[in-house]
């Protein structure tokens, strides 16, 4: 598995939308990349000038909202996931 350092967060996509709300079959062509996704590990914060660590705004299990041209995309044991900085995550989904 991954650990994260810093204020690094890691992000397993949500799936892609096989077929429309009307039950059409979409190809890979036509899929639109998802950008919300479920928080699968985080760091250990971001250290401030003065030393201290700032906690984290995220925890393991929440589901967040991602900029579509932040982090990058990694794939381990055949499993896709994101790394992002914390600041990449625009909100946590209730």
């Amino acid at each position: 598995m991954l650990k994260p350092i810093g204020d690094k967060v890691i992000v397993k996509p949500k799936a892609e939308e096989e077929k429309t709300a009307g039950g059409i079959i979409l190809p890979d062509t036509a899929k639109e990349k998802s950008y919300e996704g479920t928080v699968i590990a985080i760091g250990s914060g971001r250290t401030l000038e003065n030393g201290e660590r700032k906690p984290m705004s995220v925890k393991e299990g929440d589901t967040v909202l991602y900029s579509k041209y932040g982090g990058t995309e990694v794939t381990v044991d055949a499993v896709e996931y994101i790394i992002l900085d914390e600041d990449s995550i625009y909100a946590i989904r209730e």
